[in-house]
């Protein structure tokens, strides 16, 4: 978790000015001076938390460290953005004053009311939205498909960010049955299984070794599994981070690949190629997956399937580029940014391929991105339900 020092600092004076034109309003509105009053003070403690909060190590300190971080930023945003609402509300309110005439009580009301509808929005997303799992459902017809796959059943799953849960494996335990009623031939994982160290994966070996499928779990990484938003003491800890995370998914009976590839076998002899690759994204993220060295024919007509955790390969490297013959890629990475509301959500302007499926103009090459399971940054997802794929595949008429 990044917090830039600038925007941090800019965010802060916004909401000085904020606190300011609150306590300034209630003084003049009301004859009581205890509004006003308990404005200043909770402003005061709230500035108080968050700058001891900022003190704490949260890049080199423990994941209870991080987590402490997160929900004080957390309760802090959503108790600004409820009142830059109201502010604004409260602004318009007044434009009448400009021309002798009266302040639009209704407006003020209306900007109270929208506050508040806010504040408790952050906190459903965070309290029971993020918990409220959505089984999404398609079918794909991919290129090249046999017909001994047709009906294959593939469930992927994406970004847990196990770390945000702390010790309480309550969610992953309800995520693990569902998956498990589905019934999948295979169910892949396609990265970010971690905020930032592989300790945060320890109390959900359990519970995430209890996954089944007839063909086994297939997982990758993703940016956060490499230990890289963790200050080290050395690069030989940053070494045994990842190894630690690498053997504990291999003990729970996850096929892990790291620039590799696994044939699967229909029962009547047909064969399928997934393909794992190591993170490869758009800047700031690291990259460290090699497509040729995971499948070095990439140009050959076997049914492959490829599992990348950043959908900015596929628009980058694969949509459009004849040689590579991949049929669908499965990717996660975005979370919707957390927040998706009548189909439409902000990552949209981050990736256009942010959440569901794509494809290029001939259908050749398939994208599916799963908005995953966990959170990050920010403990609460507004809209963007945690998600569950369910993927039938189709062999391509």
């Amino acid at each position: 978790m990044r917090i830039p020092g600038l925007p941090m600092i800019l965010f802060l004076v916004v909401n000085l000015l904020t606190d300011r034109y609150i306590y300034v309003v209630l003084k003049k509105r009301f004859r009581s001076r205890i509004p006003a009053r308990i404005q200043l003070f909770t402003s005061i403690l709230l500035y108080i938390v968050i700058f001891a909060t900022l003190l704490l190590p949260f890049k080199s300190g423990t994941n209870a460290v991080l987590l402490t971080v997160m929900w004080v930023l957390f309760t802090y945003i959503s108790i600004y953005v409820a009142k830059y609402i109201f502010v604004i509300f409260d602004l318009l309110s007044r434009i009448p004053e400009l021309f002798n005439r009266r302040r639009l009580k209704w407006l003020t009301i209306a900007g109270a009311a929208a506050g508040v509808l806010t504040f408790a929005t952050f906190w459903w997303g965070a309290l029971i939205n993020r918990f409220h799992i959505d089984v999404r459902e398609t079918k794909v017809a991919v290129a090249d498909l046999p017909e001994g796959f047709d009906g294959y059943r593939i469930v992927q799953l994406s970004d847990l960010h196990v770390g945000t849960f702390g010790s309480d494996t309550t969610f992953v335990c309800k995520l693990v049955d569902k998956v498990n009623s589905l019934h999948p031939d295979l169910i892949v994982f396609t990265g970010d299984i971690v905020n930032r160290r592989s300790d945060e994966l320890k109390p959900f070996l359990g519970p995430l070794s209890r996954l089944k499928a007839k063909d086994g779990i297939i997982s990758i990484l993703g940016n956060h599994d490499y230990g890289d938003y963790v200050v080290w003491s050395d690069q030989k800890a940053k070494r045994e981070n990842l190894k630690m995370l690498i053997e504990d998914q291999r003990s729970m009976g996850w096929d892990i690949l790291l620039n590799e590839n696994r044939k699967i076998k229909s029962s009547g002899g047909d064969s399928l190629i997934v393909i794992g690759v190591e993170n490869i994204g758009d800047p700031p993220f690291h990259i460290y997956g090699s497509l040729p060295k995971a499948y070095p024919t990439l140009s050959d007509n076997v049914c492959k399937i490829l599992l990348s955790h950043n959908p900015a390969h596929w628009v980058d490297s694969i949509q459009t580029t004849d040689s590579i013959k991949i049929g669908l890629t499965l990717s996660g990475h975005t979370h919707a940014m957390q927040c998706e509301v009548f189909g439409k959500s902000p990552a949209s302007f981050r990736y256009p391929t942010w959440g569901g499926l794509y494809a290029d103009p001939d259908s050749t090459h398939l994208l599916y991105v799963n908005i995953g399971e966990g959170t990050v940054g920010f403990p609460a997802r507004i809209g963007a339900t945690p998600e569950v794929t369910l993927i039938t595949l189709k062999t391509k008429k």
